[in-house]
């Protein structure tokens, strides 16, 4: 799905980006080159992370229950397989991010290095419990991987309730439609207004089932006004309660939405590159930012101030991501995802807003 290929990819180099500018200190010293950009990617570029989630609750609909009903036989072996997926290269870009941690604090002194790691800590992080439990991350964007999976968990868990609570196949389709679109109500009017619910599921549930219900109102037997009306429930959240995140993820949707009833979302567009961004974005996303701590570092101690070489240091460490997760995802992700590999018929391909191209996780 080259569409969501070209979604995925932008998204992530907002995110990458975002995460350059918020944290120091190249940015800082670049900062007046461009004041305006590197504010806008400092506080607004972070929204690119709903893209993931749309994008991520629509490839689970498609994999998990096309028609709204789940077509996997044993659901604990199928979470147990996501599971396996996700951490494999999550942990292996956790280790290396301690390393490009400890060789930061050797470099400088900065708030956005993560302290020594505890043995506690990091086996929170292993079973992806660090934000429930309160660990601090061992890395920018681990707290995405535990939500990712939680979210998948939640959906999952919705489609198998309903699918064991009615006896009809339309039904279960409809009861499991509803099921779902409760909890993304739920989530949207109450959960997603409260930070503290921010390690959990449900606080971002509302997104993640936007695009679940994005491909379930666009499949070709369904009429154009459930699409109509699911934006209606997600513009009147935001009249009750504006949410720049969730105007973000609702226009994700739409886009998505508007790709696959007009036919350009298989088609569009088309380029090797871009389908090559959006197979390693998994790996980039875990692997960039101890990249981007160690080039801060290294900057910080064997360069200048100077504005025009710090611009460099930033455009050297969102390069230098790209390729590190090229590598991490070659060494790493695609060894492991060949590990789990079955036949599609036994369970079905697994979603995942970053890790791996449309057509192996189909998504």
């Amino acid at each position: 799905m080259p569409f969501v290929d070209a979604l995925k990819a932008a998204a992530l180099q907002l995110i990458i980006l975002h995460h350059l500018a918020f944290y120091g200190p190249m940015s800082d010293h670049a900062y007046a080159l461009t004041p305006a950009l590197f504010s806008w990617l400092s506080q607004d570029a972070r929204s690119a992370v709903q893209l993931f989630l749309v994008i991520a609750g629509f490839l689970a609909a498609q994999s998990l229950a096309p028609a709204g009903t789940l077509r996997a036989p044993q659901p604990l072996l199928l979470l147990k397989k996501r599971y396996l997926k996700l951490v494999m290269p999550y942990l292996a870009a956790v280790l290396i991010g301690i390393v490009c941690a400890a060789i930061a604090r050797s470099l400088m002194v900065h708030e956005s290095i993560p302290g020594p790691p505890t043995l506690p800590q990091f086996i929170a992080h292993a079973l992806l419990l660090q934000g429930v439990l309160g660990y601090e991350g061992l890395s920018a964007g681990a707290w995405y991987v535990a939500i990712d999976f939680q979210l998948f968990a939640l959906l999952l868990g919705t489609l198998w309730l309903a699918r064991g609570s009615v006896g009809g196949g339309a039904r279960i389709a409809v009861v499991g439609v509803v099921l779902v679109a409760t909890l993304a109500l739920a989530s949207l009017y109450h959960f997603n207004r409260h930070s503290e619910w921010d390690v959990w599921a449900l606080y971002f549930f509302g997104a993640y089932a936007l695009g679940a219900l994005t491909y379930w109102s666009t499949n070709p037997q369904r009429a154009a006004g459930w699409l109509l009306l699911i934006f209606a429930a997600v513009a009147a959240a935001l009249l009750f309660d504006y949410r720049s995140r969730i105007a973000v993820a609702l226009f994700a949707a739409l886009a998505l939405g508007l790709a696959r009833r007009n036919g350009f979302l298989e088609s569009w567009p088309r380029s090797r590159v871009i389908a090559y961004l959006a197979q390693i974005s998994y790996s980039v996303f875990l692997i960039h930012f101890p990249i981007c701590l160690l080039v801060n570092g290294l900057f910080a101690r064997f360069a200048s101030t100077d504005p025009w070489v710090n611009m460099a240091g930033v455009i050297t460490a969102w390069l230098a991501s790209l390729a590190a997760g090229g590598l991490l995802y070659r060494l790493v992700e695609s060894p492991s995802q060949r590990l789990f590999q079955r036949p599609r018929a036994a369970a079905g391909p697994h979603p995942d807003a970053l890790s791996h191209a449309a057509a192996d996780n189909a998504k």
